[in-house]
């Protein structure tokens, strides 16, 4: 084969527009398109297998193959050549094919005759939508400038498979954007929705991949890279002076912006044929391939940010904004791959459900997802490049499961749950001004937990006694500097007098780990969970907290005040916290400020370490409150964002209700009998609720759709009968007590 041009390049481009534009059913622009690319190629074979579903190619055209194998041939990810290709996102090129590791002959399609085989990827943004394949009998290697063609023909098929050019007939069984589709991730919010996608950052749809005129289309690329490196030359302008790492990051930007390399490659793109847009799209292509093969973090969060770049020219070239003309649904379900706090509060109470395909269950968005009681699912991978704007989707948050497009089997049983959902909360709304007294007279407190203004109208109607969690570090987190001590007090006050005198414990900053501060520098840490966090945090910045306790003090105006510092993890560190609060209050004497009424000072228990503290601090703290979430994984050494081992261990293990049993006891065993609480996803579980209530624990806090289900649950159990059955199941070794208590729930009581 002759070496090819970049004129006969843009040649078959053309033949294949015209080819594509033809008013055609699905499976003849198909065969078509295979019959032109081999005798442009000048081979004997070329074939396209699209993926029929993730795991299945199935041969969709060929040119030269046994035509009666078409729909007929199908192989595995990973099976044969052109599973090799599928698997592993690479070229395959050979000129002896038999040979080659991991070929397999498919007898039906008549290719043993064909020895030279050239396997591209069909491609669009990472994502595989099958293989294109070229053969010759002749055996020879295929040379550089056809592979590249063929890259570029694969691009473009790419993106007529995307526009759905070859749907129809039997051709493209697996056409993206058509059929259902269940997206199978984690749970991070429970809840059930259903609604249109609203996808946060609309991907680009590049609808002219071939062009023309190359020289229009390098001045229209030349045109639009020098609108983003103006645009990147004002974001550092802007951010001058401020955080290290988002100046590093911007520089980045401009590296690659200015990147001649990268320019070079999408100009030699545009030569071939391709528009401007398809060419920084394929280079695009190239980054996230690259992107999903790196191991190094450096080297990911470099591709991360050239796939980032790619973003914002192609909506400079093709005006697809984020504000793209469409309506926001009266029912959207956002679509992200991940989001930030303040960019989830812009939208509020209005989104019925979030999927994302990154995120954590302690992430930013979850703690905001939470507290507007929005069902949330996170790692639904690969759903941004799959949903479009308006397409029917069902969230179940419980199974953190997502059906794309549901057929009508599933929404018949999806909205029998939601319907059954809806009547049990009509049955708990009935109960929200009775007390949470089990059937043998033991009372439990019920609060919420809460960290935005926009939670506390949930106190009244959920029926909770106060608020047993107002979690401060969201007013810090969804700002880009930190906040003033003036605009904290406010805040704090604005949330007291919300509760109308209900009490309100007030966490102080809890950050690190997970949540680390757009304006403060981040930690390179091994294991964040375990590092520089909260109240380590506070004490090793006092400024800070000292800050952080003025506004409280401020904002109580007199009222009686409640102020818990969040993971002690020795009794050193209440102390000294205690101290600054001190110092603080100090400073407001001094200043004529009103100092509260009253005023308790408590620690959250999050690590295991704190039940075994002297009986000093059991007899002087204020009151204690069990961070179940934080504790459970210590307590267990199981990561909690880890899917792997954060659902291995059970929260009704033996160990771990020992312990409890434990804490729940020193605190009894005080002069005062120290105030306990227990705060965390379990106090909002029933299950987990009832069985924490039975091994002594008086007061829960949860957020505010669970206290009616927990409730209902404790009206109707004797805790302690259920108490027995929990000692009798420890008494016979079982290594949690969930099934006993099952069983005990389901029979008389």
């Amino acid at each position: 084969m002759a070496e090819r041009t970049g004129s006969e390049s843009r040649k078959l481009l053309g033949r294949l527009r015209e080819a594509l534009a033809e008013d055609s059913a699905g499976q003849a622009r198909l065969d078509n398109v295979t019959h032109l690319i081999a005798d442009s190629m000048g081979t004997e074979v070329c074939s396209i297998y699209l993926f029929r579903d993730s795991e299945t190619l199935e041969l969709c055209a060929t040119e030269g193959l046994n035509p009666e194998a078409v729909h007929q041939t199908r192989m595995r990810v990973g099976e044969g050549l052109v599973g090799r290709v599928a698997k592993t996102s690479r070229i395959v090129n050979t000129a002896d094919a038999p040979s080659a590791k991991g070929f397999r002959y498919m007898p039906e399609t008549g290719e043993e005759i064909y020895s030279s085989f050239c396997g591209v990827p069909i491609q669009r943004l990472g994502e595989n939508l099958g293989v294109l394949v070229v053969q010759s009998k002749e055996a020879r290697d295929y040379l550089a400038d056809e592979i590249y063609g063929l890259e570029v023909v694969a691009m473009v098929l790419a993106e007529m498979t995307e526009l759905g050019a070859f749907i129809g007939d039997n051709a493209a069984m697996g056409a993206l954007h058509q059929q259902s589709v269940l997206f199978q991730g984690a749970c991070a919010q429970e809840g059930a929705a259903e609604g249109h996608v609203w996808l946060h950052e609309p991907r680009v749809v590049v609808t002219n991949p071939i062009a023309d005129d190359p020289d229009a289309e390098l001045q229209r690329l030349h045109d639009a890279t020098d609108q983003l490196r103006v645009g990147v030359d004002r974001m550092l302008d802007g951010a001058a002076g401020g955080d290290k790492e988002q100046l590093q990051v911007l520089e980045a930007y401009r590296m690659f912006a200015n990147s001649k390399g990268w320019m070079r490659r999408m100009e030699q793109d545009i030569s071939q044929g391709l528009s401007a847009e398809a060419a920084v799209e394929k280079e695009q292509n190239t980054a996230r391939t690259r992107m999903e093969q790196v191991t190094d973090a450096y080297l990911r969060d470099r591709l991360h940010d050239l796939d980032d770049l790619s973003n914002r020219l192609l909506r400079i070239l093709t005006g697809q904004g984020a504000e793209t003309g469409a309506d926001l649904p009266a029912d959207p379900i956002l679509i992200a791959r991940n989001i930030g706090p303040a960019e989830l509060l812009e939208y509020g109470r209005n989104l019925k459900g979030i999927v994302l395909e990154e995120g954590s269950v302690g992430s930013h968005a979850t703690i905001v997802a939470r507290a507007l009681a929005i069902p949330l699912v996170i790692h639904a991978d690969r759903v941004t490049t799959e949903a479009l704007n308006g397409d029917h989707i069902m969230v179940d948050g419980d199974a953190g499961s997502v059906h794309l497009r549901p057929d009508e089997n599933v929404v018949t049983a999806f909205r029998d749950k939601m319907a059954m959902q809806a009547k049990a909360q009509e049955r708990y709304a009935s109960i929200r001004d009775k007390s949470a007294t089990s059937l043998d007279g033991i009372t439990i407190a019920m609060h919420m937990n809460a960290g935005l203004m926009a939670d506390l109208p949930s106190l009244d109607g959920s029926g909770a006694e106060g608020v047993g969690l107002f979690r401060t570090e969201l007013q810090f987190l969804i700002r880009n500097q930190m906040p003033k001590r003036m605009e904290l007090a406010q805040l704090y006050s604005s949330v007291m007098d919300a509760a109308r005198g209900k009490r309100v414990v007030f966490r102080t900053l809890d950050i690190g780990s997970d949540k680390v501060l757009p304006y403060m520098t981040a930690q390179d840490e091994p294991n964040p969970a375990l590092g520089w966090r909260a109240i380590r945090v506070g004490l090793d910045k006092p400024g800070v907290m000292r800050m952080q306790l003025q506004a409280l003090l401020r904002a109580a105006n007199g009222r009686p005040l409640t102020v818990m510092f969040p993971f002690v993890a020795q009794s050193e560190e209440y102390f000294a916290a205690v101290a600054e609060m001190e110092k603080a209050k100090e400073r407001e004497r001094v200043l004529g400020h009103p100092l509260p009424e009253t005023l308790e000072l408590g620690a959250m228990l999050e690590t295991p370490s704190l039940g075994f503290a002297p009986q000093k601090f059991f007899e002087e703290v204020g009151f204690l409150s069990i961070g179940g979430n934080d504790l459970k994984q210590f307590f267990f050494a199981a990561d909690r964002e880890n899917e792997r081992v954060r659902k291995r261990y059970d929260t009704l293990n033996v160990s771990f209700l020992t312990f409890l049993e434990g804490i729940v006891n020193r605190c009894n065993s005080t002069t005062r009998q120290t105030p306990l609480s227990f705060c965390g996803e379990d106090a909002g579980r029933p299950i987990e609720a009832i069985c924490l209530a039975a091994m002594g624990l008086r007061t829960l806090s949860m957020r505010p759709a669970s206290i009616g289900p927990v409730k209902s649950l404790i009206r109707r159990t004797n805790l302690g009968e259920l108490r027995q059955v929990i000692v009798d199941a420890r008494e016979r070794g079982d290594q949690s007590v969930r099934p006993a208590v099952m069983e005990y729930l389901r029979g008389p009581n």
